[in-house]
């Protein structure tokens, strides 16, 4: 009989419902939720990450959300170190971890426990800066840098460009009690989910949001530069309509979801099934014999 798992993680792309069955699990086995997500970290970004609700959080606890301002850099070194503490405290009380995200760097340092270098190279980002998205494209191809999952971020390029050249990542082998499970969906059903969940951000007032966040932390701030905030500066410049951001949102995040899953069809130690498949399987890994 195989060990009960210590950690399980769950992940694939953006709406594909990882998050309600990380909260229906985490409820029936005694488990907390480790949010492996590169955009919840941001305090006050709420609506426009779609970040767990408050009711959500009150059901079941949540690490990895609000760690950081949004003017405050924040990597995947960061959230290892969080991720791991928290794994040792969740485990420490008898609880179960459930790692969840889409960002798949972070789920990978976790799981294979990368080793990351010293700091980002002052010098290095200075030559790096005044580079364009193309320049710097090609420059990831000629040094075999794997391009981040926003490839059209200047920032996540140079990012990427500075952990090939400072940080030695070590990877070892998944742990025999850790477990990935992976949701496979159709992507025509993940655009429907898509455009539903862009819908449900307009209805729960992301425009106010994002002009808040613009006032306090000032557009080009890091986390400001991504997800939908740079469409709602434009259409608060009067440049784009509403309709025109849903429209351009939802062609951006089912992107991001096609990245996502290339990023982690390359793992052969995901278990791939739909949600109720994935709910079965989960259940039965945490069943009493």
């Amino acid at each position: 009989m195989a060990a009960r798992p210590e950690l399980i993680a769950i992940v694939g792309p953006t709406a594909s419902g990882k998050t309600s069955l990380a909260l229906d699990i985490a409820e029936r086995w005694n488990g907390e939720i480790i949010c492996a997500d590169s955009r919840t970290v941001y305090k006050g970004m709420d609506i426009g990450t779609a970040k767990p609700t408050a009711e959500e959080q009150a059901r079941i606890r949540h690490w990895g959300l609000d760690l950081v301002q949004p003017g405050e850099p924040f990597s995947a070194a960061d959230f290892k170190r969080h991720a791991d503490a928290a794994i040792t405290d969740i485990r420490s009380r008898g609880k179960l971890p459930l790692l969840v995200g889409g960002t798949g760097l972070y789920v990978d340092a976790v799981l294979y426990d990368y080793s990351f270098g010293p700091p980002a190279d002052a010098a290095q980002r200075k030559q790096l800066e005044p580079m364009t998205i193309q320049e710097l494209t090609a420059y990831c191809a000629e040094h075999n840098v794997i391009l981040p999952e926003n490839r059209k971020n200047k920032r996540h390029l140079i990012r990427a460009i500075e952990r090939k050249s400072i940080s030695a990542i070590s990877k070892s082998k998944l742990s025999p009690n850790n477990y990935i499970v992976g949701i496979a969906t159709n992507m025509e059903t993940l655009r429907t989910r898509i455009v539903t969940r862009t819908e449900q951000l307009f209805e729960n007032n992301v425009v106010a949001e994002a002009t808040l966040l613009g006032k306090k932390y000032g557009w080009n701030s890091e986390a400001m530069t991504g997800n939908i905030y740079p469409l709602l500066k434009l259409h608060l410049e009067g440049e784009l309509t509403l309709e025109e951001v849903k429209d351009r949102f939802t062609t951006l995040d089912y992107q991001l979801a096609k990245r996502q899953m290339t990023w982690f069809r390359r793992n052969p130690d995901i278990m791939w099934a739909t949600l109720t498949e994935a709910k079965g399987y989960i259940h039965s890994l945490l069943a009493d014999e």
